[in-house]
């Protein structure tokens, strides 16, 4: 009875490392895909009035919880019945980042007017009392929500690659782990980051002047900490996307493994680095190109 509770014991504590092990493994993989979440879901939620900046990151993140309900168990079907299906979607998934990366640069600089525009025409939204503040905030919860959904479903795909011919209950384990230290840590981060403006002001009204200064401080850095989440996100987009794209086929993986070996360690880092970003480019343009031009013939017809 003994032995058979300390076997069973170290079956539990085997499990349990192995699914610490693979859950850093995953979270190291999909960290490109967090920053680019935490970036964008920052910028959804942002501009909705001080008061109920909170209340709307926190019925995002509910948003987000109801996501990852419905993924990780469709992801669990896949890999238990459908392992193939794993690499392709991974590509896909791949792809569309390197798209959805292309598509923010061409929006940012082909765009500007427009983009301006939009811009002027949702802050004088927030600042009119006679726009329905509820139909505002509903309407942004709704578009972080399928944003949330698609930057998930690459969350778990690529956990799921990571855990692929591992025994169910690690599996379940890893992928349920993911799940909710991912929306806990982006959430978590969007409410400090979208209430840092606040913070700030409130220190800068202090008495002190040291306090005062740091509040100041704290107001100018918020904007830049702003911009350099998009930047950090968009480039996230090309190197996560790249990376699945490049490992996705075997002789392209292969080779670049091999030159990184024989470059050392730095600049094997390096130009890993710089294949990935670059494939993930090129990419992202073609499938940018070919939507474009799908749109304009459904237009045309």
């Amino acid at each position: 009875m003994a032995t058979s509770l300390l076997l069973l014991l170290d079956d539990i504590a085997t499990v349990l490392d192995d699914v610490s092990v693979l859950t850093k493994v995953a979270a190291k993989k999909t960290a490109g895909v967090l920053g680019d979440d935490l970036a964008l879901n920052a910028q959804q939620v942002s501009g909705v009035k001080a008061d109920r900046e909170l209340p709307v990151v926190w019925a995002v993140c509910k948003g987000s919880f109801v996501n990852k309900a419905i993924l990780v168990p469709a992801a669990l079907a896949i890999g238990t019945w459908l392992p193939w299906l794993v690499t392709p979607l991974l590509m896909l998934g791949g792809a569309f980042l390197c798209f959805e990366g292309c598509e923010k640069l061409a929006h940012k600089f082909l765009h500007k007017d427009e983009h301006a525009a939009e811009r002027a025409r949702h802050e004088q939204a927030v600042a009119d009392e006679a726009v329905d503040v509820v139909a505002t905030e509903k309407s942004k919860i709704k578009g972080a929500v399928r944003t949330d959904f698609i930057l998930s479903a690459e969350i778990i795909a690529i956990t799921l690659g990571t855990v692929q011919g591992q025994p169910f209950p690690t599996k379940l384990a890893v992928l349920a782990g993911i799940a909710i230290v991912m929306t806990f840590g982006v959430y978590g981060l969007v409410a400090g980051i979208v209430k840092l403006d606040d913070a700030g002001l409130h220190l800068s009204r202090r008495e002190g002047a040291g306090v005062q200064a740091l509040g100041r401080a704290i107001l100018a850095m918020a904007p830049w900490l702003m911009k350099g989440l998009s930047i950090a996100g968009t480039a996230a987009m090309f190197l996560v996307g790249g990376g699945i794209l490049v490992h996705g086929v075997p002789a392209l993986g292969h080779a670049v493994e091999v030159w990184a070996v024989n470059a050392g360690k730095l600049l094997g880092s390096l130009g890993t680095m710089g294949a990935s970003a670059g494939v993930g480019v090129v990419v992202g343009a073609i499938v940018l190109a070919g939507v474009e031009l799908a749109k304009k013939l459904l237009k045309k017809a």
